[in-house]
């Protein structure tokens, strides 16, 4: 019987695994077509702020084909990202509670759309900042070209970056709802806090003091809503408990009351 159910998880997430990868191939196709596009768009921030007939190089034979198909790949992985979530999402819920599926949703929902919001902001908020910082610190007679490869890395890690800071209030929310942490702990160690918070953008940014304000500062920010969020889900889940209890005691009282009665 164990193996039979073990046996059916497996084909069910064998299911869901190839529905998930057909549906970031058919979101591939059509970016794929317009990759040099993408990559002019991804690019837009650099090229705004080289001199005038600044451009960036390809150092590899084949670095020209693959890095614009990386950022479609990528790009068609951002698109198809509810349909993946959607996969898991279906794979996964037969086995909570109740009680889980009513966190868990919106909890994939919010952190995707936060994610999102890091990668925006450091696309059109932080990366014209630090390439504005950079090339104009840039020595007399030097010019600046900047290769495609290396471009790419760059931003993506800029992305990662913050669009993990943007998680933070939804890790918060989670240590909390699961008693891992209290609010009054959260409000002790926010010094500490906005200290790791400065350092961790030292250690993932670029080292320009630029970069580094641009991802701790919103970390700090988020630390903040996160403890507010955090404070208000559990006020409200305290006055539902409330009312159920509230319910139960007079149902229950009802039923004794009808006991008696007869």
């Amino acid at each position: 019987m164990i193996e039979g159910s073990l046996l059916s998880h497996l084909l069910e997430l064998r299911i869901r695994l190839i529905r998930i990868i057909s549906g970031l191939m058919i979101g591939f196709i059509p970016c794929a077509f317009y990759a040099r596009e993408l990559y002019t768009i991804l690019a837009q921030p650099l090229l705004e702020k080289l001199p005038q007939g600044g451009q960036m190089i390809a150092t590899d034979v084949a670095t020209p084909f693959f890095v614009p198909m990386k950022v479609a790949l990528m790009l068609a992985f951002v698109i198809t990202l509810p349909h993946t979530l959607y996969q898991a999402w279906a794979f996964i819920a037969p086995g909570l509670y109740s009680h889980e599926k009513r966190l868990a949703l919106p909890l994939v929902i919010g952190s995707s759309l936060l994610f999102f919001s890091g990668m925006l902001f450091a696309y059109f908020a932080a990366l014209p900042l630090v390439f504005e910082f950079i090339t104009y610190f840039a020595p007399e007679g030097v010019a600046v070209m900047t290769d495609i490869n290396k471009y790419l890395s760059f931003v993506l890690s800029m992305f990662m970056a913050f669009g993990m800071t943007f998680e933070v209030p939804v890790i918060v929310m989670v240590l909390v709802r699961t008693n891992l942490i209290s609010i009054e702990k959260l409000r002790e160690i926010r010094p500490y806090v906005i200290v790791g918070a400065f350092v961790i953008a030292a250690i993932v940014t670029p080292p320009d003091v630029v970069s580094q304000f641009m991802l701790a500062v919103p970390l700090c920010l988020l630390y903040e809503v996160g403890i507010i969020i955090a404070n208000v889900t559990l006020k409200k889940t305290a006055k539902e408990n409330t009312k159920t209890e509230s319910a139960e005691s007079g149902a229950k009282a009802a039923t004794e009351n009808d006991e008696l009665n007869k």
